[in-house]
């Protein structure tokens, strides 16, 4: 690895969870490296062991010494000849190399030590439904969703929808609902002119019926959980693993939740007795999980989603809530949520999706 690069993967043992969060997101590789006072390696961390810590109810703010792995798999920098097979033996993408002080003197990625990558074996979902919400406006993105809709606006050469479902197929999945409403001919008409494995059967609204309201119109009996998902954004996770998690955890509803983190832009006061001033902190960072817009659902609480009426999904999570329903969330990252709701956020997902590459 270039040197200049180091640094993106080491961490120290005084850093929280969401600074930790963050450091993964910048080396886009899942994983990063702690080392302690002397700067010798005493763990690390991944993305995994970061949602693992959160379902746990772990605090994000908390040292990342109680979520990170005490033994990470290293080599010394004159066995570094054997680190191919040992990321082969143990089915892991980055690997340490040490000097005697236990000191970081480089990572061997696993694209750098063979022309092949670790083979990722995805779960198989082909038995699952698919359910995208694509009948909005897309007010937010006019001018562009005044010619086209938002489903198929474009993120490099590729409309956003189909971007979706890509990520979808790479798990089996070749059979989905979409519904449709503004400008549905020309989303059905871009769908009938690809020569694709996968088949979509459109669900039309004749009025809006809000993101939750439309599911009410599948015909189709569906008798195991379902993803729902929004049309305008990209979640770059383990699908496999959030319908595992769904499962195992017995929820009736999963919410896919994403950290923000948002910097206030001015010195914050903390006042006292009388405005007496105690303290100032220069533009904290404040963190949270957001709702991204995909779940995984349990077929049977669509009976609860009512007939031709304006129903959202954060409506159905209320109401399954309200009857005594578990409704859980399944974290990712920052950058692991691409929204292209604004038009700030389109370059980011470009950027992210190595959009330049493709062109």
């Amino acid at each position: 690895m270039n040197r200049d690069f180091l640094p993106a993967f080491i961490g120290n043992s005084t850093m929280t969870i969401v600074d930790v969060m963050a450091k993964i997101d910048s080396n886009s590789k899942g994983i990063v490296f702690i080392v302690d006072e002397q700067d010798a390696l005493c763990g690390c961390i991944t993305d995994g062991d970061i949602r693992r810590w959160i379902l746990k109810a772990g605090d994000i703010h908390a040292s990342v010494c109680g979520a990170m792995t005490r033994s990470p798999k290293y080599l010394f920098h004159e066995e570094r000849a054997k680190a191919y097979s040992v990321m082969e033996k143990y089915y892991i993408t980055a690997l340490p190399i040490l000097d005697h002080n236990r000191r970081i003197v480089d990572i061997v990625l696993f694209r750098e030590s063979s022309n092949h990558p670790v083979p990722q074996k995805k779960k198989d979902l082909s038995e699952v439904p698919v359910v995208i919400m694509a009948g909005g406006k897309g007010t937010r993105l006019y001018p562009y969703t005044r010619i086209l809709p938002k489903p198929l606006i474009p993120i490099g050469e590729t409309p956003i929808v189909e971007r979706i479902i890509n990520c979808f197929t790479e798990y089996g999945i070749l059979n989905y609902y979409m519904t449709v409403n503004y400008k549905k001919g020309m989303i059905k008409s871009y769908f009938e002119s690809l020569d694709t494995l996968y088949e979509i059967k459109y669900v039309e609204e004749t009025k809006p019926l809000g993101t939750g309201g439309s599911i009410k119109l599948i015909t189709d009996k569906l008798d195991k959980p379902l993803f729902v998902t929004n049309c305008d954004a990209l979640i770059l996770a383990d699908y496999g693993d959030i319908y595992d998690y769904h499962i195992n955890s017995g929820n009736t509803i999963t919410m896919v939740s994403a950290l923000k983190n948002i910097t206030v832009p001015y010195g914050v006061i903390h006042a006292g007795d009388n405005g007496e001033i105690q303290s100032i902190d220069e533009k904290p960072k404040l963190s949270y999980f957001i709702n991204t817009g995909m779940y995984v659902i349990n077929p049977d609480i669509i009976a609860l989603i009512p007939d031709d009426k304006v129903y959202h999904m954060t409506d159905l999570v209320e109401t399954v809530m309200t009857k005594g329903g578990k409704v859980g969330m399944y974290p990712v990252s920052e950058n692991s949520f691409l929204d292209m709701g604004e038009f700030s956020e389109m370059e980011r997902m470009e950027e992210k999706l190595n959009i330049a590459s493709e062109k």
